[in-house]
């Protein structure tokens, strides 16, 4: 009988599967439901990338708005007294009069919504009241309309930055193919081997084993993207992938250490399976703002041969 339960034991699937690996952390999220959003997500991205510019500045703009409305919405649930109509709007400026006026034109509104910010906080409470914590709530506003409308801004003005050998579409998706990749490789390695904490005062879960997923998968992606969408050498692709992980990463652990300080686990819900919108293009902003310099030096280099 105990042969029998031994070799019984053997057989067992879960014997049979003792040779793999198994996951040393929780995904911590509904697989199946963020599998399908992000597919969604995906092929509404691609689409707007299609459909040329006009298509893609009105998908910026709405999700700039979306993202401060959201992130706003937070602040406010924690005493922020910060006007979530108006920055959600000056956001969508922003991204507009980019099309016109370029990235001088970004300035010009990006320092007019600081100097409302500044100038409407002022006065919050009248002119025989003096305003609480003034200090704290305008520096917070002028981080968010920096943190996202103004790095965003850089993803829309990619579509118009062009060089002789490739369009600004195929930028937009070499830098978003290695932000994915970066946040695919992250995810796997650090589901299945993570166990050394990369930054755990801000974010406990991240380990360096994620990071290094995230190095092999941004780069690998770097190297094939460059060489075949904007037809430049592989290594400078590596490069570039590398620098968009590191941008992606932290670029995660400032909305992470955001959202530990509200105390909050996700941004919202507004993304099933994945939580907020900002928790989606927490990576994303400051790889465009990295992406458009790199794709504008380089079409000022070939303009000036």
């Amino acid at each position: 009988m105990r042969e029998e339960s031994m070799v019984a034991d053997a057989n067992s699937p879960q014997r049979r599967r003792g040779h793999l690996p198994q996951p040393k952390n929780n995904a911590g999220r509904n697989l199946p439901v963020a599998i399908g959003m992000g597919v969604f997500l995906g092929a509404l991205v691609i689409g707007a990338i299609w459909a040329g510019p006009f298509w893609w500045y009105l998908l910026v703009s709405v999700a700039v708005a979306c993202a401060t409305w959201e992130v706003v919405g937070r602040l406010r649930e924690h005493s922020y007294h910060l006007p979530k109509y108006s920055m959600s709007a000056w956001g969508a400026v922003m991204v507009w009069v980019s099309w016109f006026a370029d990235a001088k034109g970004l300035v010009a509104v990006f320092v007019t919504a600081v100097l409302a910010l500044m100038f409407g906080r002022l006065f919050h409470n009248g002119r025989h009241r003096p305003p609480i914590n003034y200090l704290r709530d305008t520096a917070v506003g002028i981080f968010v309309l920096t943190w996202i409308p103004l790095f965003a801004t850089f993803a829309a003005m990619l579509s118009t930055v062009s060089t002789p050998f490739a369009s600004g579409a195929a930028s937009i998706v070499t830098f978003m193919l290695c932000v994915v990749a970066s946040d695919v490789g992250g995810f796997i390695a650090g589901v299945m081997f993570g166990s050394h904490p990369m930054a755990p005062a801000v974010s406990p879960k991240k380990s360096w084993e994620g990071f290094a997923g995230s190095v092999l998968f941004g780069t690998v992606t770097g190297a094939l993207t460059v060489h075949y969408l904007l037809h430049h050498h592989a290594w400078i692709g590596a490069i570039m992938g590398f620098i968009l992980v590191i941008c992606a990463t932290l670029g995660d652990l400032v909305e992470s250490q955001f959202k530990r300080e509200l105390g909050i686990k996700d941004m919202s819900s507004m993304i099933p399976g994945h939580g907020g919108l900002m928790d989606r293009l927490d990576g994303m902003l400051p790889a465009a703002m990295v992406t458009w310099v790199a794709m504008t030096l380089l079409a000022t280099q070939h303009s000036l041969i």
